[in-house]
């Protein structure tokens, strides 16, 4: 299915509609736009909107509880859709002239914020940039623009070339290749293909004042100073503009294989994906479900349920799954048939809507560590969400596997006496609900921190994450924020994310 921008509805999603009549922003920091730039902006993009609410939110959660009570993030001036880089570069030229806010965006299938015009201004809507530019098939190198959804890239260059870039997000429908840039994000096929850090050859970038610079090449590797092209991945629009995107591509795999095991417990499971990475082995797929979380995906199964799926030259999955059986000897043989049940399944988002109305929070968190911390950071995150009073569930898998280490994602669910009746109740339901929601999200993270564990593996920081950036980054933060004010002196780049300092007000979200 053609992707689309988060709108109300999407695909029988959990984003809850937008409310009848004006909208009324949570944030409430936005700003008019001075006299005059609505006119520019007109004749610089053949469509400019004003007011447009679906574009003030992206699939943060939270948002199912504002949208419920009535509410947006925050609300846009306007919403620019360029055409091309030299739109983008004259709107933002003008908006850097007179000092206006530009939150670009896509698909804003993001769940924490990032997406969110926190203090107005413009919304940069970068769908109109869309379409593979150019296929190098000798050097496996494909040219795309920013605003391209992620199911019609890989429809394009299979049908072309029969090559694959292997960036699989569950978002895969609702997120353009720009958006997987900004974020740093990662596909489920990631321990074969690698994240998108691993795929960006070169960018074609816009900066605040509207100069368009391009980084990387066609070469494999460069000794030309530092790799230009990695500042701005997972930068979240606050450095520059991504407006279109040099991918590395494969050919096309010609073999799959699948299988599942039970371990007795979730550090044995993790044990044995170690091994398994540790000889050089990368199935695509290396997932391993704690024994609180395997039920909800595998009913009747108990344990720690691990599912794996392998693709690639035939050749190589057969010595790849060789390896997984040898160091699965010790566990209990499932057969094919769950790993087939995970990807039929592996798309799917569960109705967070329904669970607003029952007065039930939710979310999922997820973070990375080196092997050797993932058993404590698993252990002592979800005792410190359980001691949170009002908590149903959580529990944990373990989704993205590297040589030296893997990424947890913790999914928790609470119900806070006094959010018991959903936002129907009103104000005092939703301040327990961002109460209860805040507390979880800052006991896995201070968990992660605390045990050497990074705070986002591929969800990106946005606006949930930002008042957990300077702690993550230590002495390095203070660096970043100069990298923003050498690159983005009128602070206009997205403001109000990465926990980075704006002029424009405090972060929104304590």
């Amino acid at each position: 299915m053609t992707g689309a921008p988060t709108g109300p509805r999407r695909r029988g999603s959990s984003a809850s509609p937008d409310p009848p009549g004006p909208p009324v922003s949570r944030f409430g920091s936005e700003r008019p736009l001075p006299p005059g730039l609505l006119g520019r902006l007109d004749a610089i993009c053949a469509a400019v909107s004003e007011g447009d609410a679906p574009a003030g939110r992206d699939w943060w959660p939270l948002s199912v509880w504002w949208a419920a009570a009535g509410q947006v993030p925050a609300v846009p001036a306007v919403v620019a859709r360029p055409g091309s880089v030299g739109e983008v570069s004259a709107v933002l030229a003008a908006c850097h002239g007179d000092g206006v806010p530009v939150t670009p965006a896509a698909g804003r299938s993001g769940v924490c914020g990032g997406a969110v015009p926190v203090f107005g201004g413009v919304a940069l809507d970068l769908t109109g940039l869309a379409g593979v530019r150019d296929v190098h098939e000798t050097d496996l190198l494909v040219d795309v623009g920013a605003g391209t959804w992620g199911d019609d890239l890989e429809s394009t260059i299979r049908s072309g070339a029969d090559l694959t870039v292997g960036h699989w997000p569950q978002s895969m429908a609702i997120s353009t290749v720009g958006g997987w840039v900004a974020c740093r994000g990662a596909g489920q096929y990631s321990t074969r293909y690698g994240k998108i850090e691993d795929l960006v050859a070169g960018l074609e970038v816009v900066l605040a004042d509207g100069r368009v610079v391009r980084t990387g090449g066609r070469a494999p590797r460069s000794a030309t100073g530092p790799d230009l092209t990695q500042l701005f991945v997972g930068a979240e629009g606050t450095l520059g503009v991504v407006t279109e995107v040099r991918l590395r591509a494969r050919p096309a795999p010609g073999g799959e294989q699948r299988g599942a095991w039970a371990w007795p417990d979730f550090d044995a499971g993790l044990d044995a994906c170690r091994r398994v990475l540790r000889r050089g082995a990368t199935p695509a797929v290396l997932r391993l479900y704690d024994p609180e979380e395997t039920p909800r995906h595998f009913p009747g199964v108990q344990g720690a349920v691990l599912v794996v799926v392998d693709e690639a030259d035939p050749s190589l999955v057969t010595a790849t799954m060789a390896v997984v059986e040898q160091e699965c000897r010790a566990a209990e043989p499932l057969g094919e048939a769950p790993a087939s049940a995970w990807s039929a399944q592996r798309n799917e988002v569960p109705s967070l809507a329904s669970l607003a109305e029952a007065g039930i929070v939710a979310d999922t968190v997820e973070v990375a560590a080196a092997w050797s911390a993932l058993p404590a950071i698993h252990d002592t995150a979800r005792a410190a969400v359980r001691a949170i009073e009002g908590t149903i569930a959580v529990s944990a898998h373990q989704s993205h596997a590297y040589p030296d280490g893997a990424c947890l994602y913790f999914t928790f669910a609470g119900r806070p006496a006094a959010a018991a009746g959903g936002p129907a109740a009103g104000p005092d339901a939703l301040r327990a609900a961002e109460g209860y929601y805040r507390e979880a999200w800052d006991a896995i993270t201070a968990a992660t921190l605390a045990l050497g564990g990074t705070i986002s593996h591929h969800h990106g920081v946005g606006i949930n994450r930002g008042r957990f950036l300077p702690d993550a980054l230590g002495s390095g933060f203070e660096l970043l924020v100069a990298l923003k004010a050498a690159l983005d002196p009128a602070g206009i780049l997205n403001p109000g994310k990465l926990g980075l300092p704006s002029t424009f007000g405090p972060p929104p979200w304590p």
